[in-house]
This record gives C-alpha cells, sequence and structure tokens, in this order.
C-alpha cells in the first residue's frame, strides 16, 4: 500500500506522520486489498477549538472511500477518521463476501 501525507498550510510534522503510517498499515493488514491512501492534514484557521482536520481517501477495488473528521489535536482527528474508514471497509468487504 502507498501513503501519501500532505500537510496543508502547516509545518510537517515526522511523529504525526509515523502515527498516521502505523494505524494505517494496522488497517491494511486487515483489509489486504487497499491499494493506496491519501492523507491530508488541515489547520483551519477559526475560532473554534475543533480546528485541526484530517482527511483520508482509500484507494480499493470500487468506488474511492473516504473520510474526515475534526477535533481539537490531529491524533484524535486521525483516529476518528480511520475508524469511519474501518466501517467503510468492512461493509465493503461483506459486499464482496456475497458476491
Amino acid at each position: 500500500m502507498t501513503i501519501n501525507i500532505q500537510y496543508v498550510h502547516m509545518p510537517n510534522s515526522d511523529s504525526l506522520s509515523s502515527i498516521i503510517i502505523k494505524k494505517l498499515e494496522k488497517l491494511h493488514h486487515k483489509f489486504n486489498w487497499i491499494i493506496k491512501a491519501e492523507v491530508f492534514l488541515k489547520l483551519e484557521n477559526t475560532a473554534s477549538s475543533k480546528n485541526q482536520i484530517c482527511e483520508i481517501e482509500l484507494s480499493a477495488p470500487g468506488p474511492r472511500l473516504f473520510a474526515t473528521a475534526k477535533a481539537n489535536n490531529f491524533e484524535k482527528a486521525v483516529a476518528e477518521t480511520i475508524k469511519e474508514l474501518e466501517h467503510q471497509l468492512k461493509r465493503r468487504k461483506n459486499t464482496f463476501s456475497h458476491h
């Protein structure tokens, strides 16, 4: 699986990148048919405390999977986004197994 992490309007973070890669590899271990992951980390310029956004798009057989989450830190946003993607992958796996 290819993982591409992009930091939008913010500096790169090696520690955050390693956390994301570790979580995505764990997800790939469960669902080995994932081809590619595009990760976008954005810092929204608002007064709200939940201004850190994580968007992940997965390439897999069928339509692309996409999830996004806002939180007060990137670790929480990444965890929520991956949890949503895992839910979508489970639904897709069930669709595959019925055909």
